[in-house]
């Protein structure tokens, strides 16, 4: 893939159009008020179809029909595509709305749709796809960060013989304040097994279970429009229903990685909005401003500057029509590639969005002006789905492994 199909081009000028009605006129509502970014997303959800594409693919999968296996071809470029450009365009505006999104509907969603039963899909996965509900996946801890697993301290003690008691504190949850369903990841409580090697499970819990408390959402440098806040469990009883997958055997360990996959080659899309909009502002800024009687677009150091901005957005979207061609040559992204697209696409819009801010001298130091506000939302994709550390100790263990 060189370049959108005219189809694709149609679709992302009508997404653009609704960021440029919905979203533009209520950005500063949106990042500085109390205004939650979910009905917005459920707007755009309808607009495009998306909620009646979710239920239909949801409906092809429980069916054994919906994805495609690996190794087979043909047929899901256009569909991963078509989730790609709606993440791109409101990244242009709103990098914290894909955040909201696709914690609720990928992580979340996604997490019980690849472990959860039957039972558990109907019962919670259609309504996080859709955004009629709101999702989290809680994994993050005040003492564990990278160490996810290994500092992990919340807990899961067996209750009788169906049922749990959970116990722990999560933090840095993306939109803990408002989820109606949260996927609890926890330790089971395991006599004689050290910590380490406890088994790591995942619980399913709903808003207003007693014992679970969610906070008001935190205060943050960047991404104001996606809601963080902080969970509190203390004794909440669960029935093994809950459970995903109803056993202790499918443990977490392992569909956090395939998490993790899918979360850090999002970053790709990510950056490459958050580019290409920097470089579109930067372009304009740069013809416009007028210093020592020239535009400062004629100076070489601004010009070196937007012309690295250009190769970035190359290689970007170079990613993200990779990410197509293997979806439909039925490829998934391992977790070593998913780590390297991420730890590249991170820099680069950070790097570029600093860029931005340079070009606009002091002009791009004020919140008046929106290079200010994607230069601060573009630093957490160097941190969040693992730091840019993690990812090179990812690429470089698969490079060793051989």
């Amino acid at each position: 893939m060189i370049e959108w199909s005219e189809q694709h081009q149609m679709i992302r000028d009508a997404v653009r159009r609704f960021m440029e009605a919905e979203i533009e006129p209520n950005l500063e509502e949106l990042e500085h008020g109390d205004t939650p970014p979910y009905d917005v997303l459920r707007k755009m959800f309808q607009t495009f179809g998306m909620d009646e594409m979710a239920r239909s693919r949801f409906a092809k999968q429980l069916e054994g029909a919906g994805e495609k296996k690996e190794g087979e071809s043909g047929g899901r470029g256009d569909a991963v595509a078509m989730q790609l450009i709606p993440i791109i365009e409101l990244c242009r505006y709103c990098p914290g709305m894909v955040t909201a999104m696709g914690v609720s509907v990928g992580l979340t969603a996604g997490a019980i749709l690849s472990k959860g039963t039957r039972a558990q899909k109907e019962r919670w996965a259609l309504d996080l796809l859709t955004l009629d509900k709101v999702g989290s996946w809680a994994i993050t801890e005040p003492d564990s960060g990278s160490d996810a697993f290994g500092s992990m301290k919340s807990t899961a003690r067996r209750d009788g013989d169906d049922g749990y008691v959970l116990n722990g504190s999560k933090t840095f949850i993306t939109n803990g304040p408002h989820a109606d369903t949260i996927v609890f990841i926890c330790k089971l409580e395991e006599d004689g097994v050290a910590p380490a090697d406890r088994k790591v499970l995942d619980f399913v819990l709903d808003r207003g279970m007693e014992g679970l408390t969610q906070s008001k959402p935190m205060r943050k440098m960047g991404l104001h429009s996606s809601p963080t806040g902080e969970l509190f469990l203390q004794d909440v009883k669960v029935g093994r229903d809950r459970l995903l997958g109803e056993t202790e055997e499918k443990g977490a360990r392992s569909g956090a990685k395939g998490t993790f996959s899918i979360e850090r080659a999002g970053v790709a899309a990510m950056s490459l909005g958050i580019v290409e909009r920097c470089l579109e502002l930067s372009l304009a800024y740069a013809r416009e401003r007028v210093q020592f009687g020239r535009p400062i677009g004629e100076f070489q150091l601004i010009q070196d500057k937007l012309a690295r901005m250009e190769v970035a957005r190359m290689n970007l979207q170079n990613l993200v029509f990779r990410q197509v061609e293997m979806a439909e040559a039925g490829r998934s992204t391992t977790l070593a590639e998913a780590s390297a697209m991420k730890l590249y696409a991170a820099r680069a819009a950070n790097e570029v969005a600093l860029e931005a801010v340079q070009i606009y001298g002091g002009n791009g130091y004020m919140s008046e002006y929106r290079v200010e506000q994607l230069a601060r939302d573009a630093k957490v994709l160097q941190i969040y789905a693992g730091t840019d550390e993690i990812q090179i100790s990812a690429i470089a263990r698969s490079l060793l492994a051989g």
